[in-house]
């Protein structure tokens, strides 16, 4: 601006004192129109500047506003992640509770001193409430007939499994075997899952025979494919067992009116010859 009046002034002097030469004149005003335009220039380049500043005071006020809202749900999500920390702090305490087993203490004492009892053919493990016979001692090898120290035990845990504290809970047995093939008592037990679902259920059927309801039980045989040690060339006696596992029941049972199932006590299958090399050579 003070440019543009510099140059008016300078006209405006020029025609006071008389003629100038056209040239310098012409120059002038040539500078003048000049300035001129970059004042327009400037002019709009100030007004697009203001429109930007508008612009981004806009932006910066929607940012703020959404920021607000980040936090606003940060806030619900951070209640959200502590009640789901929490919830899982309840279920891993719930968890925990579990790993001492789903049997009343007075039921784990008395299996306990059963165990300790018979510490060659039995061990029990509280934390799971799972009964476990060895195999080696429970049976002749290569037969499902019990044998009698074996017959006195379950007789025993018979007598546990009948009291009130232990009613409400049904019985599975499950028969396991290592994975020495089956060669001399194929005829009676072809295969070792054969072996060993004739092992739980001559477990089964002593124990009925001693009066546990037959609607409380159930058997399984896995053979040879449920190992807990690894088995050399000979097997391993550690995979030959028979598991009992206590559960709650699920469904309330009708009395059957005889605890026997039927009859007589079902007789297991008939012992094979006395053996001279032991499982291996079932």
């Amino acid at each position: 601006m003070a440019c543009k009046r510099f140059i008016v002034l300078a006209l405006v002097s020029l025609g006071l004192v008389g003629c100038v030469p056209q040239q310098k004149y012409d120059d002038l005003l040539t500078a003048y129109r000049g300035q001129e335009q970059q004042l327009l220039s400037l002019q709009s380049e100030l007004q697009t500047v203001r429109a930007n500043e508008e612009r981004l005071r806009a932006q910066l006020a929607a940012a703020a506003s959404d920021l607000a809202e980040i936090q606003r749900l940060r806030g619900t999500a951070s209640g959200d992640i502590a009640k789901l920390l929490a919830d899982y702090e309840r279920l891993l305490k719930q968890v925990g509770d579990l790993s001492a087993g789903p049997l009343p203490a007075e039921l784990n004492k008395a299996l306990a001193e059963l165990a300790a009892q018979y510490p060659d053919v039995l061990t029990f493990d509280q934390r799971s409430g799972m009964l476990r016979f060895s195999s080696d001692f429970t049976f002749a090898s290569g037969s499902a007939a019990l044998n009698a120290n074996a017959q006195t035990l379950v007789s025993k845990l018979a007598g546990i499994l009948n009291t009130p504290i232990a009613q409400p809970f049904e019985v599975k047995v499950v028969g396991h075997t290592d994975s020495q093939p089956i060669r001399r008592v194929a005829g009676q037990h072809p295969t070792n899952m054969h072996l060993s679902a004739h092992r739980a259920i001559s477990v089964r059927d002593a124990l009925v025979g001693d009066g546990v309801a037959a609607n409380r039980m159930q058997v399984a045989g896995y053979g040879e494919f449920r190992p807990i040690v690894p088995n050399g060339p000979n097997g391993a006696a550690a995979n030959r067992r028979v598991e009992i596992f206590l559960s709650p029941l699920t469904v309330p049972l009708a009395p059957t009116g005889n605890p026997m199932d039927g009859g007589a006590k079902a007789k297991p299958p008939a012992a094979p010859a006395a053996a001279d090399d032991g499982e291996p050579t079932k």
